[in-house]
């Protein structure tokens, strides 16, 4: 068969990738998920501590996603896998690419940018609004501020690093979300739980419910009303968030 010149060869796609580190199997990308599947994303998800965390995956991908757990981001004398994982997320930081980190996540950004995390004495869980900050109103997190409740699930704190934005807090942990730029988001709470899968976390975290004197009856009896609008919210906060760090990233590589 010959090859005629004339007919245009169309571009083939270019895949956009994002690695989803993760800490334990319930605490995955829930609504997350669907969201970068239908913005194009191919999805890759390492466990932590489990698998190794390639410096060339982790630097090449256009996301990175450092989901939550049940270990604190300052426990890397029981857990040294941390230390790697910290350092990791200082050079993606530094490169200025595309980083969302809830929870865990979030406080291993902040170590990793210097500031301190520790125990807050207290267990923070359970549905509750954030309240935003001027600058938090003007950004992507501006779908919360009707005050929807959000999932809190975390006993630590972190101070605000240096260069970051305040976004959100509540009368608990004054630090609820930060941003660096339009790249990076640092979220304390679980804007990306599936509502519909909360009984894994309630098994999952059942010691630390049992310890905090938190009925998981509750929760569960809570999520139901809630579960419809916290995921349209969760979307509506995500898609104008990647929409942001997808041209943060577009201009950097023009």
């Amino acid at each position: 068969m010959s090859y005629n010149a004339d007919i245009p060869v169309p571009p083939v796609p270019i895949m956009k990738t994002a690695l989803a580190l993760r800490h334990v199997p319930f605490e995955h990308l829930g609504v997350l998920e669907p969201l970068l599947l239908g913005r194009g994303y191919t999805l890759r998800t390492l466990d932590a501590g489990a698998q190794p965390l390639p410096a060339e995956a982790l630097a090449a991908a256009d996301l990175v996603v450092v989901l939550g757990g049940p270990i604190g981001a300052f426990d890397d004398d029981r857990y040294p896998f941390l230390r790697e994982e910290t350092d990791a997320i200082a050079r993606r930081l530094a490169a200025r690419k595309p980083l969302l980190g809830i929870c865990l996540g979030a406080q291993l950004m902040a170590r990793a940018l210097g500031a301190t995390v520790a125990p807050m004495g207290v267990k923070e869980i359970g549905f509750a609004p954030v309240t935003l900050t001027a600058e938090g109103a003007a950004s992507p997190l501006a779908p919360l501020a009707d005050g929807t409740p959000v999932l809190h699930w975390h006993g630590d704190w972190f101070d605000l690093p240096t260069g970051a934005t305040r976004l959100a807090s509540t009368s608990v942990c004054a630090e609820q979300a930060f941003a660096l730029g339009d790249h990076a988001l640092g979220l304390q709470f679980h804007l990306e739980a599936d509502l519909r899968e909360l009984e894994a976390w309630l098994i999952g975290h059942a010691a630390e419910l049992a310890a905090a004197g938190i009925d998981p009856c509750t929760l569960r009896a809570q999520a139901p009303a809630l579960a419809t609008a916290l995921a349209q919210r969760a979307h509506d906060v995500f898609t104008v968030w990647l929409d942001r760090a997808e041209a943060h990233a577009a201009r950097c590589a023009a």
